[in-house]
């Protein structure tokens, strides 16, 4: 938690705020991998 995010778990779970940016970037590396890899697969089949 603390390497990828810079926070360590006590506070992920005592602090709202900090808990909705650190989902927040999560939910938005995911969304960019997905990407990623849809470009990639794309790259393949064609």
């Amino acid at each position: 938690m603390r390497g990828a995010h810079g926070v360590g778990y006590a506070l992920y779970s005592q602090k709202h705020d900090v808990r909705l940016k650190v989902e927040k970037k999560r939910q938005e590396e995911y969304i960019k991998s997905q990407r990623m890899l849809a470009d990639f697969e794309r790259k393949i089949h064609s």
